[in-house]
């Protein structure tokens, strides 16, 4: 009875404190929550757990910047990530999962300058982009744990920011997360349990991200920039970091 009231006061606070982190970067959800969901449900319910709170927080950004959403580049990023989802876990077992951590640590810090090159260039990325990056990312989402971070820098290049960018990555990721969510039912794994306790902490989630609009409205464009470089580097410092635990 106590360690159930502990875990709900916990859940609670780091499902507030994720809604408000996720809502104003637009990933970190999975970071924050994750450590505690492995030490109360062990590490295998936790991924399916997690998998319903990522949704939870996705649909809380979905709904949060709804008129800011690009519709397109959401249906062409979706179109080839689905698919690529399967591709990337039916491969995982022929890589080197460290490997690939460190490798996706190091192309997001990269990316930092790399943008910051292609905007002075004035160059952004055209719609028939986001489908490559669509299965880019999909196909990574299949071999690691989590690939949020990863998303950021493409849909900024492709000029999306604040609510915009908030938005259409959210809506972009959704089907690629019921994908995963149905090849965990498909194991056994998403059950009526993980799907309980999913949605309970993306209630506490669901809040946070509706405290965490205010937050993005008060940004200009630039500070907005400049915090996503910020977590990108952080993201890509600890990304390498996870590899080697």
């Amino acid at each position: 009875m106590v360690e159930l009231i502990l875990s709900s006061i916990i859940f609670a606070v780091l499902g507030f404190l994720a809604g408000l982190f996720g809502g104003v970067i637009g990933f970190g959800t999975a970071i924050i929550l994750l450590p505690a969901l492995v030490h109360f449900y062990g590490p295998v319910q936790a991924v399916p757990i997690m998998a319903v709170t990522a949704t939870v927080a996705n649909l809380s950004r979905i709904f949060l910047w709804w008129r800011d959403i690009n519709w397109k580049v959401c249906l062409v990023y979706g179109l080839t990530a689905t698919p690529a989802v399967a591709l990337g876990a039916n491969t995982l077992v022929s890589l080197n999962e460290t490997l690939v951590q460190v490798m996706l640590g190091v192309f997001l810090i990269l990316l930092i300058p790399i943008r910051r090159w292609m905007r002075k260039q004035h160059f952004v990325l055209q719609l028939w982009h986001m489908a490559l990056v669509g299965a880019f990312i999909g196909y990574l989402t299949g071999i690691v744990a989590t690939t949020g971070a990863i998303n950021t820098p493409f849909f900024l290049a492709y000029g999306l920011t604040k609510g915009a960018f908030l938005g259409t990555e959210a809506a972009s990721t959704l089907a690629v997360l019921f994908t995963k969510g149905i090849a965990f039912h498909n194991l056994g794994l998403l059950n009526m349990t993980a799907l309980i306790q999913g949605l309970l902490i993306g209630s506490f989630v669901l809040v946070g991200a509706l405290f965490s609009k205010r937050i993005v409205l008060t940004l200009s464009e630039r500070q907005f920039l400049q915090l996503m470089e910020l977590v990108m580097l952080v993201s890509g410092a600890v990304i390498i970091g996870m590899a080697f635990k």
